[in-house]
């Protein structure tokens, strides 16, 4: 639990530094690992991976509200909310970029699959949070229309396909 006494440390260190923003974003990810921990049951342990998927559920919430607040024009409060993210996301795994996406998806469409949810299930066990799944998401069904496009073109991309409904 490595991650989890690094967040305790950490909060320490930034009080007694005098940085509020990091020690209230620090204290709000304890407080909400310590909530699953009691959702969970006191008698388990907690894993580093449970303590990281609490972590990435924090960052989603961070991403939605500031993005929320931008559009309500609401400047500060997401500038906030994004400089909080900031902190949250240096405790998260380095996240993988869409070409890796890209080939770990391609490489599972190679196999035979093509149907959009067990692409998903499967690309989203290899990728094992390193990904946010709206990515994920998005990246699968534009593998799996560039496949279709390929079928009916007879193997050649289609470039000039229209995503109109």
């Amino acid at each position: 639990m490595a991650l989890l006494e690094d967040l305790k440390k950490d909060s320490e260190n930034a009080l007694r530094a005098g940085d509020s923003l990091r020690t209230e974003t620090l204290r709000m990810i304890l407080a909400s690992v310590h909530n699953e921990q009691i959702a969970k049951g006191k008698d388990e342990e907690f894993k580093e991976e449970e303590v990281v998927n609490v972590i990435r559920k924090e960052a989603k919430k961070r991403r939605e509200a500031a993005e929320i607040y931008e559009n309500a024009g609401r400047g500060e409060l997401a500038e906030k909310e994004n400089n909080e993210l900031e902190i949250i996301k240096s405790y998260l795994p380095p996240e993988m970029n869409e070409e890796e996406i890209v080939l770990i998806i391609k490489e599972v469409v190679v196999n035979g699959e093509t149907n959009f949810g067990k692409v998903m299930g499967q690309v989203m066990n290899k990728v094992a949070g390193r990904a946010e799944p709206g990515k994920v998401s998005e990246l699968v069904k534009g593998v799996l229309e560039e496949g279709k496009a390929k079928v009916v073109d007879g193997d050649s991309p289609d470039t000039s396909v229209s995503r109109d409904n």
